[in-house]
């Protein structure tokens, strides 16, 4: 697969956000499609299948109150990187990325990770 068939179907994948449109999803998740979300942290929870994929991305796709911002998406081969800034609808909002795979033009891996808030790191003296 080109690159520009992943950037393609990373644009479609975002659409479906960005527009809350789910049903856009439908087409592009493979049988074996496994997704890994960012909550809880710090593993975050593990979907294995289309069906548990599709149901995750779906909820999210509807929710017409929080939304993603797409910063950049990345394409390499059958792999990409998605980075984003996903906003609760009340003000606060998290940057994350997802890093995917695709394989014979269908999504087959979808990890996601997120900045968090945590200590800050020392300053060097």
């Amino acid at each position: 697969m080109q690159s520009n068939d992943t950037f393609e179907i990373m644009q479609r994948f975002n659409q479906a956000f960005q527009e809350h449109q789910p049903a856009i999803l439908d087409d592009l998740i493979a049988e074996d499609c496994v997704m890994e979300s960012i909550q809880p942290a710090p593993n975050g929870t593990r979907y294995e299948g289309r069906e548990a994929c599709l149901a995750f991305w779906h909820a999210i796709a509807t929710d017409r109150v929080s939304y993603f911002e797409l910063e950049d998406i990345t394409a390499m081969g059958d792999n990409a990187v998605i980075r984003w800034r996903f906003n609760f609808g009340d003000g606060g909002s998290v940057r994350g990325v997802n890093l995917m795979r695709v394989r014979d033009g269908l999504i087959v891996e979808a990890l996601g990770y997120a900045k968090s808030p945590g200590q800050a790191a020392p300053l060097p003296e």
